[in-house]
């Protein structure tokens, strides 16, 4: 009656015991649920609370219910339909399903006459979460790191989205991130406000409960808009491909200059996504996306953080001129520079250590080096000459990197010779290699010459190398890790290097 009387639905939050814990009064079309409390924690766990409604008409759950029933992880939705005097009519609810993908995410129950319904809705929920904890079981050991779901919404075909993913998810290893489970959607065009239609993010939630996964890991870079309307539907952590990679250089980052230059981009992202400090701003602060500057540093204004920015422009150019006189120093010495480049994890840090015998941090990860590393080797023939390695390059490199890591590619601009070192066995090689050349070329760093290896020969057959001869003639095949090829390699370097520097 209370409901008709005042022409407004009225909702009951109810825990587990049977207690309302909140009273939600909305208008006569629906009802807005608050910002709640925590859920409960551990896999597969729902939150604990079961939302009833009235509806002032005989109409059943809608979508807008089943979307807070999806989000909000409630252990089911109930609507009490009233009739024209006001007395309870039709009663109708729904719960989440925890059954795989192939499933429908929830199960609606017809509506049914008020006085006819029996449902113990606790003895529901917990064999839903009975069920959900199975299903998380049977992925196997549970991992040590965060959990993640891949997400891929792009305009390029499916097969190419694979790939990046397959790019994505070894990002992600690199990162201490753990991938359970991937979803892609071609679309024409994103959709502005959540990236996602609604129906697909869903999907992607009741997907993220299914596998325990705490953070929704998109491919593509999310606008500030997209990162605070998903973090308000979703309470897991939602990164994009560039808070990813700021997150494994801030990891990665040794020196002061590596450091500041992290600082600077994750600045730099930050920064427009500062509106306010909402659930997206807290969960953008701290663990995998926010390491480097912290959260106390993510509260800072936009003024102060443009004051820290220059700040830290300051110190880069210092460190540049520094730089700079090292590389004149080297100059009158009249030795010639060999640069390594090439696509991240081909091999380099492993090249730089075989050839100098040096024992530069080399890791089967995606940029395990970040800061330009130079050593002097002597070659045959009392021929000396300077190696340096420099940061992998990588497909889409975030905006924010490409300026804030000027300092460390102005090492190319000295090279006399490029090593172009790529992953022979990787199944994108001739992409990876096409990728590296057009960087190279938007550097204005293309009529520099430069030697092609094809690194990783152990991993091929006798079929495969012969098929890499015909797609890179110019190749130089070697191993790293057998010696196979690093005598040719030298060789090659020798007659590569202009006389009058070798």
């Amino acid at each position: 009656m209370l409901s008709l009387e005042t022409g407004r639905q009225i909702g009951l939050l109810i825990d587990r015991q049977g207690k309302p814990r909140i009273v939600i009064v909305g208008d006569a079309h629906g009802i807005i649920i608050p910002e709640l409390p925590p859920g409960r924690h551990g896999p597969g766990r729902l939150r604990g609370l079961r939302l009833l409604h009235t509806h002032l008409n005989q109409d059943p759950l809608n979508e807008e219910d089943l979307m807070d029933l999806i989000f909000l992880r409630l252990d089911s939705i109930s609507v009490l339909c009233l009739d024209a005097w006001g007395q309870p009519s039709l009663f109708s609810w729904a719960h989440l399903l925890p059954g795989g993908a192939e499933q429908s995410p929830y199960q609606v129950f017809p509506p049914t006459s008020w006085d006819q319904v029996h449902v113990n809705f606790l003895e529901q929920t917990e064999a839903i979460e009975e069920e959900l904890g199975r299903t998380i079981a049977a992925q196997g050991p549970a991992p040590t790191g965060d959990r993640a779901l891949l997400v891929s919404v792009d305009t390029l075909p499916r097969a190419e989205q694979e790939l990046n993913l397959d790019e994505l998810s070894d990002l992600a290893k690199t990162s201490g991130i753990t991938v359970v489970g991937n979803m892609i959607q071609r679309v024409q065009r994103q959709n502005p406000k959540h990236i996602l239609g609604k129906g697909k993010l869903a999907e992607l939630e009741v997907l993220a409960l299914r596998t325990n996964a705490g953070i929704l890991l998109f491919d593509q870079d999310l606008s500030p808009t997209q990162i605070r309307n998903l973090t308000h539907l979703s309470e897991r952590k939602v990164l994009d491909r560039t808070q990813l990679i700021l997150d494994i250089f801030a990891q990665h980052a040794k020196t002061r200059a590596g450091k500041l230059q992290v600082e600077m981009a994750q600045l730099r992202y930050t920064m427009p996504r500062l509106v306010r400090q909402d659930r997206a701003m807290s969960r953008l602060a701290g663990g995998i996306g926010g390491r480097g500057p912290g959260e106390t540093k993510l509260e800072l204004d936009r003024r102060k953080i443009r004051q820290r920015i220059a700040r830290i422009k300051q110190d880069l150019e210092d460190l540049r001129r520094q730089r700079e006189a090292t590389r004149v120093r080297r100059q009158k010495v009249g030795l010639p520079i060999v640069a390594m480049v090439g696509y991240t994890n081909t091999g380099k840090s492993s090249l730089l250590n075989i050839l100098t015998a040096s024992e530069v941090l080399a890791e089967n990860k995606l940029f395990a080096t970040l800061d330009p590393t130079s050593r002097r080797v002597r070659f045959p023939q009392q021929r000396e000459v300077i190696i340096t390695d420099t940061v992998g390059f990588i497909r889409r490199l975030p905006p924010e990197l490409k300026e804030a890591f000027r300092a460390t590619l102005e090492e190319l601009d000295e090279a006399d010779l490029f090593l172009h070192v790529a992953d022979a066995a990787h199944p994108e090689l001739e992409r990876q290699v096409q990728d590296v050349r057009g960087i190279l070329e938007e550097m204005n760093l293309q009529e520099v010459p430069t030697l092609l290896l094809l690194n990783k020969l152990d991993l091929l057959s006798v079929e495969d190398r012969v098929r890499l001869g015909q797609i890179f003639p110019e190749g130089i095949g070697i191993s790293v890790q057998t010696g196979e090829g690093l005598e040719n390699l030298v060789q090659r370097i020798m007659i590569a290097l202009p006389v009058s520097l070798a």
